[in-house]
């Protein structure tokens, strides 16, 4: 599969999580909370395919969600759960890369 593709496929299934998990939570303005927590976390999912470093699959892809999700976790001051969902996502992101990426 291309990287491409593959980037396409794993945001939408990394940004549908992060927002699946968000829906019972109560926020000031929840639309707005959700949208950003999905957009950031599809651009997690988007890149790790494409992006290539001199390191393991998973490390990438690690290095990649901890960079794009410190941003956030900053503003929020939520940093376990941010930070721990996007190392998470990340590597797992990174073996399906290495997996299936061409």
């Amino acid at each position: 599969m291309s990287h491409l593709t593959l980037g396409i496929i794993c945001g939408l299934a990394f940004g549908a999580v992060a927002a699946a998990v968000m829906v019972p939570m109560q926020f000031p303005d929840k639309r707005a909370a959700i949208s950003a927590a999905f957009i950031n976390r599809f651009a997690i999912g988007l890149l790790i395919p494409l992006v290539t470093l001199p390191t393991p699959y998973w490390a990438t892809g690690l290095i990649v969600a901890l960079l794009l999700s410190i941003p956030p976790a900053i503003v929020t001051k939520a940093y376990a759960p941010i930070l721990g969902l996007g190392a998470i996502g990340g590597v797992i992101i990174g073996f399906v890369s290495g997996k299936f990426g061409n």
